[in-house]
């Protein structure tokens, strides 16, 4: 069991600088998609729709990152024996 434990916290490591990677990159792509974006005047209900499809989205993406972290310290709090 303890030859295990390496080996399992290298692939929890792996798995969670995989998701700090994509969080990374949504966040990037999300900052470049507002600094392309104009601004609409007024918004229609479409573009409200498009909005909260889109926070749909990152939230997933947000919980999703967070799970793997929550994931990454349980695994490390764990003893090595």
């Amino acid at each position: 069991m303890e030859q295990n434990q390496p080996e399992n916290r290298s692939a929890v490591d792996k798995e969670f600088q995989k998701s700090l990677e994509q969080l990374q990159d949504i966040l990037q792509d999300s900052s470049k998609k507002e600094e392309e974006t104009p601004k609409p005047i007024s918004g229609s209900a479409n573009d409200t729709e498009k909005a909260e499809k889109e926070m749909k989205i990152d939230l997933a993406a947000w919980e999703e990152a967070v799970a793997d972290i929550e994931q990454y310290f349980e695994e490390k709090k764990k003893p090595l024996s």
